[in-house]
């Protein structure tokens, strides 16, 4: 008679499991080596006590004598499967057996109640993380963070934490570090030892040197094989110490709560990579401790400007006729105070190309984006200006600032202050208060700015104008891609952009009315805009000011091709996002720099499929565009579709 204070589960049909054989089966969550050996059924603890091999997938042996072994498929261990005892010769241990009935054809393992979860060191990680403001985390669970991964489950279960599966770790990466960019709030990504985790790098630089909050958690194998080279067994600290401000292994005496707080704490604070390590065996390691939270642990973010810097700025500007500001990403947070203190002046607004967007180049005063990407209306503003205020920017040679000219220059990070040259008044504070402060002492300029403003845009407009008639018949000009972009793109979108000609086109013809715009900035980084996208859209999910704003990302075909297939995890999670893929089937800026610089095109053409057809069998929306007049109507139906969609436009390479 069956114990009645067991549950009983059934775990298959007797045809499943021919005489002779083993395999894995679970229930409920415990996972068992069920065996099957003349005409009796057995079954015990699925792991092998040496390193945690799967006795399932192993095989039954038959000793001299007839005794029948379970032999552990990585190394050889057996086992008694009536009795779970080892032969001898091994660790002075067994596994653990579990009733097994066989009802008609069915099978059955009996189980005792399950007992209430115990409390690690994987709960106390993750419920600190969620503390300190983490609600999404990217990544792929694997076997050496599977401790971490449920103790992420458990939050993603309450309600208070959800989790992105990717198809690729460099998704993860870019994804956390698009979410950071955008909210400037932290999440997380999560991968496995070795592979898992050095593929998180390029995402993880690319957050790093661009300022963006991002938490790696990294597994990494059992400590009792960490350091001799077992499998997948690499120095991750080392890996990754030059990418994270702070990066530390997690070991079972450690502080949990403690490490996972200043990781987040200076992720948060420093706007930059942390790094924890987790072993895989520490990961469960039961724990009583009470979780951290930020309170009492961060102080205010505005740093008031000395009132002798203000004096010297007021001085400054007074005696300016033709003063300029120059906004960059790092100004993001201070937007609305700038654009006060340039209706004040009556001066022109230029953004550096990683701040478009940061002020609409619909508004009176917006120059457009200086440098190798902008408009020849912001770099005649350059020209001119006898006084450049620079907030926020950090002086790259993409942006092509001149030097030569006086220049304040205004920023919270002191190192960002004449970084890569003198200036003429670098101010440590907050931009923001910087201008509340000094706007009320200045006067509006004598020379009227904001009427030339109107004027140089016309003049540009009209130089659009011309290009767009420009057809070779190899494709779209990119002139007219992105004036179909600027008259159907949602106000309020949020725009994840590449590397390459079709971000320099973006740059250049593509008028922002109010949208956010994020890039990969000082790394340049190809394969940027998808993943970024993904990260942006889960911050839509979480944060209020960005809930129900459209995502698009835009990229070249060699930008999506780097990771095409987590285009099946925006279909899988239902991702509003909407992809703009420039097909020129080649490295089109690779080839421009070639002919540039006088050598041969080579190897930068590209074989393709169909993107947009592509989409659709990843469950998408997919539409391919090879003419202007089918452009307009085709983005207005992607943008309007609820899901992901992409838009295949065949471009011209030499048309940008």
């Amino acid at each position: 008679m069956a114990d009645e204070a067991l549950e009983w589960i059934k775990i298959g049909e007797v045809g499943d499991l021919p005489d002779g054989r083993v395999k894995t089966v679970t229930a409920r969550t415990v996972s068992l080596c069920l065996s099957h050996f003349d005409g009796q059924w057995a079954a015990m603890d699925n792991r092998c006590p040496h390193q945690g091999g799967p006795l399932g997938e192993g095989s039954i042996e038959k000793g001299v004598e007839g005794q029948c072994w379970i032999r552990c498929p990585w190394h050889g261990w057996d086992f008694d499967p009536l009795t779970g005892a080892p032969p001898g010769g091994h660790e002075d241990t067994g596994q653990k057996l579990y009733p097994v009935e066989v009802r008609g054809e069915e099978i059955y393992i009996g189980l005792e109640p399950e007992p209430p979860h115990e409390r690690n060191v994987s709960d106390v990680m993750a419920e600190t993380m969620e503390n300190w403001g983490v609600r999404h985390v990217f990544g792929m669970v694997g076997h050496s963070n599977l401790g971490l991964a449920e103790g992420i489950r458990q939050r993603v279960l309450n309600g208070t934490m959800k989790y992105i599966g990717v198809r690729h770790e460099g998704v993860a990466a870019f994804a956390a570090c698009g979410y950071g960019k955008l909210t400037g709030k932290v999440s997380a990504c999560l991968t496995i030892a070795g592979p898992g985790a050095t593929n998180l790098l390029t995402g993880l630089w690319d957050a790093k040197v661009d300022r963006a909050p991002v938490l790696a958690l990294t597994g990494q194998v059992q400590t009792q094989v960490l350091g001799p080279g077992a499998f997948q067994d690499i120095d991750l600290q080392s890996a990754f110490e030059a990418v994270a401000r702070f990066c530390q292994p997690v070991l079972e005496g450690s502080n949990h709560a403690e490490l996972m707080s200043l990781a987040c704490k200076t992720a948060l604070v420093e706007r930059d990579v942390t790094n924890l390590i987790f072993p895989d065996d520490v990961q469960t390691v039961p724990s009583d401790a009470e979780a951290q939270t930020p309170e009492g642990r961060l102080g205010s973010i505005h740093v008031v400007p000395s009132s002798e810097d203000i004096d010297k700025a007021v001085d400054m500007i007074s005696a300016a006729e033709r003063p300029i500001f120059v906004i960059g990403h790092g100004a993001v947070e201070s937007v609305d105070k700038i654009i006060a203190f340039a209706e004040t002046l009556g001066a022109p607004v230029l953004t550096t190309f990683k701040g478009k967007g940061l002020i609409p180049d619909s508004h009176p005063n917006a120059a457009g984006v200086l440098g190798r990407s902008g408009t020849p209306i912001a770099s005649w503003f350059m020209n001119e200006a006898d006084l450049i205020i620079a907030l926020g920017s950090s002086f790259s040679d993409h942006t092509g600032i001149e030097r030569s000219k006086p220049i304040i220059q205004v920023d919270f990070e002191r190192m960002q202050l004449a970084r890569f040259h003198p200036v003429t008044l670098p101010i440590w504070g907050d931009i923001g208060t910087f201008c509340e402060t000094v706007a009320p002492k200045v006067e509006r300029k004598s020379v009227d700015q904001v009427a030339e403003i109107a004027e140089r845009w016309e003049i540009w407009r009209k130089e659009k104008q011309t290009r767009l008639s420009e057809n070779s018949g190899n494709g779209i000009h990119s002139a007219t891609i992105f004036d179909a972009l600027t008259r159907t793109c949602p106000e309020d979108a949020i725009l994840a952009v590449d590397v390459g000609n079709n971000t320099y086109s973006f740059g250049r013809y593509f008028e922002s009315k109010g949208q956010r715009v994020l890039m990969s900035g000082y790394l340049g980084s190809i394969g940027f805009a998808f993943p970024a996208a993904i990260g942006a859209w889960a911050a839509t999910q979480d944060h209020e000011e960005y809930a129900g704003r459209k995502v698009i990302s835009i990229s070249g075909d060699g930008g999506f091709g780097q990771y095409p297939m987590d285009f099946t995890t925006a279909v899988k999670y239902g991702m509003n996002i909407t992809h703009i893929l420039l097909n020129n089937s080649q490295l089109g800026k690779i080839s421009k720099e070639q002919k540039a610089g006088e050598w041969e095109v080579w190897e930068t053409s590209l074989h393709n499929p169909s993107f947009a057809a592509y989409a659709r069998l990843c469950g998408g929306h997919g539409v391919r565009v090879t003419e202007d007049s089918e452009l307009e109507a085709a983005m207005k139906e992607a943008f309007e579709y609820d899901g992901p969609s992409l838009i295949e436009i065949i471009s011209d390479p030499e048309l940008i």
